[in-house]
């Protein structure tokens, strides 16, 4: 007798299957309608479907690898009683012959049974799944049972990064950790999440990105480093944005950005040939080619190209305020020319852009880490992969100067004072680890969820993540 004063047999503390459901449908497919194995098999998972016809019961088990019918008879199975009154969702463990019955359904015949677990609430409908989107994303532990396609989103999550990891090993990369606790928030434009630390009365950030430190790395003499990195920020919930979400940040010394444009779309179309054997594939109903080249083309090019609009660094200011505000822009105070422009083109180019494209050469003033362009006074050689209209990753030539990256800390910091809270402030002893040379250095970073998204043919961030952030339950 439990604590609630009903009666159950006992909870097994272990269970020992030895087989699966995929591997028992791999292993007798050939099996003939009403053919015995003579082959003993346990086999253990939830109790998702149940039909009885008299002194005869059906179910399906389903375990990780997939569905397997059970065939349960009065005459043979133990507890055939107590078979027959399992709630569906129970977890259940099962000994018997693999048989394929005379309707020609490969099954297991129920000699005997234990449950493992009682599911106290009740599974929905499993050809239906979970209706109401919200509960979904709350009870992800029951989507995951019931939604085919949720389950199989998540194992391509793990496929996608375990074969970036591989990849990048195999092109002499290093995995490394760094910091997620920061001092100084740094390394993007970002609002950050506050903490605190007791014993040193300390005021911390969580990490918005592990770019300084990687780059601290490199001084250190990692050539070739990368980080899959949970970050943080403190922003807006949508389709495409998650407060915390991970990201792959790499640095590879001896590069630069046309070096790392190469790395991203070999190894993207690597990952689509990996998870479907094509680098065509249809996102959104729409036709997509991730084969290498990508399209590169600079922001004015594509700010002309979709958005009709011809301007540079020196476009009277009056008249960048006017093509924003004519298009519903709204304008900062501290906004320069380089962030006008900026707006334009996120308003007007990106979301054309079903590519994918490469689009380069950004306003220094938006890229405080970024290394001058050779060529172009006033812009740096920095690009953003867009696919599908959506930012894919961020990269650039890095900045290896620490009186121009001082500089541009200081700047950072003066749109601070003047209202810019994603703003960055000065990092001392990144200023420091500059000193000791940062040779010439291509880095990275791409958001892993949109990479997933896109790989998967999902459009919304939190069906690739398993536990979005959600507003308090109600």
């Amino acid at each position: 007798m439990n604590g609630s004063g009903v009666d159950r047999p006992a909870i097994p503390y272990r269970f020992e299957p030895t087989a699966t459901a995929a591997g028992i449908t791999a292993q007798h497919s050939g099996l003939a309608d009403g053919e015995e194995t003579g082959i003993t098999v346990t086999v253990a998972g939830r109790l998702m479907l149940r039909r009885d016809q008299g002194k005869l019961a059906f179910g399906d088990l389903q375990d990780s690898t997939g569905r397997i019918q059970l065939f349960a008879m009065q005459k043979s199975t133990t507890d055939f009683e107590g078979f027959t009154s399992l709630h569906l969702g129970d977890w259940i463990g099962v000994t018997g012959e693999v048989i394929r019955t005379r309707r020609g359904e490969l099954s297991v015949r129920v000699d005997s049974w234990v449950r493992l677990a009682e599911a106290r609430r009740s599974f929905p409908d499993k050809w239906h799944g979970i209706t109401d989107v919200d509960v979904r994303y709350r009870q992800r532990y029951v989507d995951l049972w019931v939604s085919d396609g949720a389950r199989e989103a998540f194992v391509a999550r793990s496929r996608i990064f375990s074969a970036t990891r591989r990849w990048l090993e195999d092109r002499g990369f290093l995995e490394v950790e760094t910091p997620v606790f920061h001092p100084i928030p740094g390394g993007a434009l970002a609002r950050p999440f506050t903490t605190h630390h007791n014993a040193l009365d300390l005021e911390l950030y969580l990490r918005i990105a592990p770019e300084l430190y990687l780059k601290r790395l490199t001084v250190g003499g990692f050539e070739r480093v990368f980080e899959i990195a949970r970050v943080f920020r403190n922003e807006g919930i949508s389709p495409r944005h998650n407060p915390e979400f991970t990201m792959l940040e790499l640095y590879q010394a001896y590069a630069d950005y046309f070096d790392i444009m190469s790395l991203v779309e070999e190894l993207v179309a690597h990952l689509a040939m990996d998870l479907h054997g094509t680098t065509m594939l249809s996102y959104d109903g729409r036709e997509l080619d991730l084969s290498v080249p990508w399209r590169r083309a600079t922001m004015l090019e594509l700010l002309e190209e979709h958005g009709g609009i011809v301007v540079d660094l020196d476009t009277d200011m009056d008249v960048l305020i006017g093509l924003c505000t004519e298009r519903g822009i709204a304008v900062e105070d501290h906004y320069g020319p380089g962030k006008l422009i900026l707006e334009l083109y996120e308003k007007l180019a990106e979301p054309e852009l079903w590519g994918p494209v490469f689009v380069t050469d950004y306003p220094r003033e938006v890229s405080p880490l970024s290394r001058d362009h050779r060529d172009n006074p006033g812009w740096v050689e920095r690009f953003e992969g867009i696919v599908a209209g959506r930012e894919l990753c961020n990269a650039f030539t890095e900045l290896i100067d620490p009186d121009e990256q001082r500089a541009r800390f200081e700047a950072q910091e003066a749109g601070k004072a003047a209202g810019d809270d994603e703003a960055m402030a000065v990092d001392e002893d990144y200023l420091r680890a500059l000193e000791y040379g940062l040779p010439p250095t291509g880095g990275l970073g791409i958001g892993m969820d949109r990479l997933v998204m896109l790989l998967t043919g999902t459009t919304t961030i939190r069906d690739v993540i398993l536990f979005p952030t959600l507003r308090p339950e109600q």
